[in-house]
């Protein structure tokens, strides 16, 4: 018996529905939709648009790629949600069947004029999710019948009918994408903390104690508290991303991820990608989406260190980003909104990159909203004793060596350098002494580099009174006495400032000991972690 046209209606739904459902990936589906129903319905063109709910717009997630120019155009295309015969279908929460568009109220000419077609008949359904017409999150319509007739009551019944199998299909595939964005931003952030531990962070505090460095720490406070954007001017070793991370773990967002992206060490070809993430198959070697940096530091912090060598196509598009707070990761062909905070680091004059064209200068006012400069080492040398004491601590740890501290002779050298490289350079030297030194015996000019040893000895440079240099043993045999003052005139430490300084290396050492752990040493200490906390304070060790 022949199959009657009703039944084969029937089975024609329950089969689109079952591979609309087979496909979970967007941008599969939405054209294997438009195929399908086109197909179905004899129409010349069908086309799904999607809401954005909080522009309050419709957009086209695909186009046919038959006219590329129009393509492009319609892309980039946004409607006013209450415009148009489909928003009035996604407004009123119910299917309408135009046949003469043209001479409709309604009609929005736009998408006409960009496609250069005419459009007669139309059926346009909203796509609801549930039994609310206000669960509406898109539309599907069909265009004009082929045979040149206009689209009928059956041709509407037959769209409402598909158009639930097309709303769940979409919604599960927009979940599937979600859960492997998750994924995809796990294993991101993963990857982030394994080349954040294979860095071995040297400093779980930063260390300072003079006028430059109270002025970076309450500039760290401040800019913890807000959301503006932060530049961290520095030379090279200076520790601009421990700044970074400094303002991260007290501001509101440390419970989320931490990102730091170096702008020198990415290829130009891959930073996009790297930044904002691709779709699968978008270029070569594209074989699975990425979410990037920026939605996988979701409600965190994105480190962009060294941005002054960001290539001029991406500040651009950075620019964007910090004044839209959206991404349009590659091969996607609407954007995507994004919650991070962004702070930035460079050691260049970015004013002067400005002047020279190689810096835009939207870009520099936008992430310049608030400066932090960081002091080379060598204007804040009475840090330097305070400093080499934590890298002999920390190596010696390493080496498994009990080092009992550096002579006054070593110390000054290394006070007296100008230390091009700043604290990184500090820490190999410090480094490398205690790899030369034996078990037991204290760091000596002998187990310096030549660079320092070359330099010629000045007299000490004075230190601030409330720093005590770290464990200084005098260049004397073992049992000798120490030297007798050669008048009475010679300096002599107070007795206050003598004990505070022993008070705030020790707190050091122990801090040193505990990586860190502020709980943990005021334990050990035996006092409250409000009362370690004002000595930090007022010591200068946070």
């Amino acid at each position: 018996m022949a199959e009657s046209a009703e039944a084969a209606r029937v089975r024609q739904l329950y089969d689109l529905g079952c591979a609309f459902a087979a496909k979970t990936d967007l941008g599969e589906l939405i054209p294997f939709i438009i195929k399908r129903c086109r197909e179905a319905l004899n129409a010349e063109a069908a086309s799904v648009l999607l809401l954005n709910p909080e522009r309050t717009e419709l957009y086209f997630p695909y186009v046919s790629d038959d006219d590329a120019r129009a393509a492009e155009r319609l892309l980039q295309l946004r409607l006013p949600a209450d415009r148009g015969i489909a928003g009035a279908a996604l407004t009123e929460g119910h299917s309408i069947l135009v046949e003469d568009a043209q001479h409709d109220p309604r009609f929005y000419p736009q998408i006409d004029r960009e496609t250069k077609m005419v459009t007669r008949s139309i059926i346009t359904v909203p796509l609801i999710i549930g039994t609310s017409p206000q669960g509406a999150f898109g539309v599907l319509q069909v265009l004009n019948r082929r045979d040149g007739g206009f689209f009928n009551n059956d041709d509407r019944a037959f769209l409402e009918s598909i158009a639930g199998s097309v709303a769940i299909a979409i919604e599960n595939a927009r979940l599937y994408s979600q859960l492997r964005d998750s994924e995809a931003s796990l294993r991101t952030q993963v990857s982030v903390l394994r080349r954040d531990l294979a860095r071995n962070t040297l400093f779980t505090e930063m260390i300072g104690s003079g006028p430059a460095m109270e002025e970076v720490f309450r500039l760290m406070e401040s800019a913890a508290t807000s959301m503006i954007t932060v530049m961290i001017q520095g030379e090279t070793g200076t520790g601009k991303e421990l700044v970074a991370r400094g303002i991260y773990q007290a501001s509101a967002r440390s419970e989320a991820p931490f990102i730091a992206v170096n702008c020198a060490a990415v290829p130009e070809n891959l930073l996009e990608s790297e930044l904002f993430g691709h779709r699968r198959g978008s270029f070569t070697g594209a074989v699975r989406d990425s979410p990037g940096v920026f939605r996988a530091a979701t409600g965190g912090v994105v480190f962009l260190d060294e941005v002054s060598e960001m290539p001029t196509r991406m500040q651009a598009k950075l620019l964007r980003v910090l004044e839209q707070e959206e991404i349009f990761p590659v091969g996607e062909s609407f954007p995507v909104k994004v919650d991070v905070r962004v702070l930035s680091a460079t050691n260049r004059d970015l004013e002067d990159e400005v002047r020279r064209g190689n810096f835009r200068e939207d870009l520099y006012w936008r992430l310049s909203a608030f400066p932090i400069h960081l002091p080379p080492l060598r204007e804040r040398r009475e840090d330097i004793p305070l400093l080499v004491s934590r890298f002999i601590t920390l190596y010696a740890g390493r080496l498994h060596k009990k080092i009992p501290g550096i002579e006054t002779p070593a110390l000054d050298l290394m006070v007296q350098f100008d230390w091009q490289g700043n604290i990184r350079q500090l820490r190999n030297e410090v480094e490398r002494a205690v790899a030369l030194s034996r078990d037991g015996d204290p760091l000596r000019i002998e187990h310096l580099s030549q660079l320092l040893r070359g330099i010629q000895p000045r007299p000490s440079v004075p230190l601030s009174r409330n720093v005590q240099q770290p464990s200084l043993i005098p260049p004397t045999a073992a049992g000798d006495s120490p030297p007798a003052p050669t008048s009475a005139t010679e300096a002599v430490v107070p007795l206050r400032a003598y004990r505070h300084g022993k008070e705030k290396h020790y707190i050091a050492e122990v801090l040193a000991r505990f990586h860190g752990n502020v709980s943990r040493a005021a334990q050990a200490l035996e006092i409250s972690r409000p009362a370690l906390q004002e000595k930090m304070k007022n010591y200068g060790l946070r």
